[in-house]
Formats: structure tokens, C-alpha cells, sequence
């Protein structure tokens, strides 16, 4: 066994196939995409332990895991940084080669916002609009939500999720409970990163590759949440009538990440 074997470089380095080879950027664009989607495997791998760690009522387990879901969210997030260094005319060059191609098809990605808790009306018919919905993503979907397993940690304990925030010290359910908002935080800083990428790069008004909106959607998808009921106890300090209808509001999420 050498590094090579073992990392599978042949075969990796083998998988970018640029349409131009000559291109100074479609390598780029190819590598941090075909990065992104090893990111979200591992996510979805880390996703797996955090779940089951909750349904098993290892809160610290869960605490650890949750740190390092983080963690792998900056590192998504940071890698767009490269695609902004890519000239809008340079794009234009290669573009036409992604033919009807969209991140909203990212099979992965959708598994990842079904497992956080994307349940709204939209995102269901957004995922159906390629075919049948994929078996990765109903497998998310099938299971509880992040939100929902930690309510039912909350009840377990018998405390509420208020008293978490009003104990006399942090308890290991409130550095979750944190661990889970910063998650939730960091999957709208993508967002939002992603939002100014495209409008650099194709302006505010351009449609998105494979025909979605683009820049103009993700703008709406910047303030959605997937534990909304976690984050209006927040409110409840300082505007009780708005917590309330935080907490009514339902979970949704976007269209994509490219």
C-alpha cells in the first residue's frame, strides 16, 4: 500500500475532464464542484453519526459530532472563495458546455437539506422536478429532523427548551442546542457567499444554469432556517409576539448551491 493506492489518485486525479483543456478556469470550476460534492459525503456520513447519537440520547457524542459538521460547512463555504477569482468572461466561455446541468440537481445536497429539515411544500416539489425523488435524498426525508430529535432530547430529560437558556450553568443540551444554530448559521453564510458569488459572476439578473433563477432565488434563501422553533427561544427574551410566529414558521430551504 502506498499514498497513491491508498488515496485512489490515479482514479481521482483522472475524473476532471475539462471541455476546453487549454482553459485557464473550467479546471478550477470542475475541481471545487467535485470537491464540494466529496465535502457533502462526508457530511451526510457525519449527519448519520449526529442522528443516530441523538436517537441513542448520547448528548456529548452528539455535541463533538455537531462541532465537527461545522467545521466541514466553513470549509464548503471557504472553497467558493476560488471561483470568485474567475472573470465573468471567462465563465461565458464554457458555460454553454453545462448544457441543462444545475447544483439544484446535487442528489447529495438535497439529502443533506432533507436531513437538517427542509420539509416545505417548495423544496418537495423542487426535488421531484428531475424525476422521481432519489433514494438517498427519501432516506433523508424519512427520518426525524434535527429540530424534532432534539425536542424529543429535551423531553427526555423532562426540562424545556427555555430552561436550558435560563439555568445556572450550560448543561451538554445547551451546548447542543448552540452546536445545532451555529450549524444552521453557517448553512446561510454558504448561502449567502453563494448569492454574491453568482451576482459577481453572472449579475444580479441572469438566469442560473439549467434554466433556474438564479442569483434572484438564492437572495430569497438566505434568511430560511431549519430549526426555527429552536431559534425563536431567542426571541422570547426580547420580542415574545415574534418568537411565537418564528416558531409556527416551518423549515425550508433553496434551490441550490451552484
Amino acid at each position: 500500500m502506498s499514498y497513491g493506492s491508498y488515496l485512489a489518485l490515479d482514479e481521482l486525479l483522472s475524473l476532471q475532464r475539462p471541455r476546453l483543456p487549454d482553459h485557464p478556469d473550467e479546471l478550477l470550476f470542475i475541481v471545487v464542484h467535485q470537491a464540494s460534492e466529496l465535502w457533502f459525503k462526508c457530511m451526510l456520513h457525519e449527519m448519520d453519526h449526529l442522528t443516530h447519537a441523538m436517537e441513542r440520547g448520547e448528548v456529548m457524542y452528539a455535541v463533538l459530532t455537531v462541532q465537527r459538521m461545522n467545521a466541514l460547512v466553513q470549509i464548503v463555504a471557504a472553497q467558493l472563495s476560488a471561483l470568485e477569482t474567475m472573470p465573468p468572461q471567462h465563465f461565458a466561455q464554457f458555460r454553454g458546455y453545462l448544457g441543462s446541468s444545475s447544483g439544484s440537481q446535487s442528489v447529495q445536497f438535497r439529502a443533506l437539506e432533507a436531513a437538517s429539515g427542509a420539509r416545505d411544500p417548495h423544496f418537495l416539489q423542487v426535488i421531484q422536478e428531475h424525476g422521481p425523488v432519489p433514494e438517498l435524498v427519501q432516506r433523508a426525508l424519512d427520518q426525524p429532523t434535527l429540530e424534532e430529535l432534539f425536542e424529543r432530547l429535551v423531553a427526555r430529560e423532562g426540562v424545556t427548551v427555555q430552561s436550558l437558556y435560563t439555568g445556572p450553568a450550560p448543561t451538554p443540551l445547551f451546548l447542543l442546542a448552540e452546536g445545532l444554530l451555529a450549524y444552521d448559521s453557517g448553512f446561510a453564510r454558504w448561502r449567502f457567499l453563494h448569492v454574491q458569488l453568482v451576482e459577481r459572476i453572472i449579475g444580479p439578473m441572469t438566469a442560473g444554469s439549467g434554466g433556474t433563477l438564479g442569483a434572484r432565488y438564492l437572495q430569497r434563501t438566505v434568511s430560511q432556517r431549519f430549526l426555527p422553533r429552536l431559534w425563536a427561544v431567542r426571541a422570547e427574551f426580547f420580542n415574545p409576539s415574534r418568537a411565537a410566529a418564528a416558531a409556527d414558521a416551518p423549515a425550508s430551504n433553496g434551490e441550490g448551491t451552484r
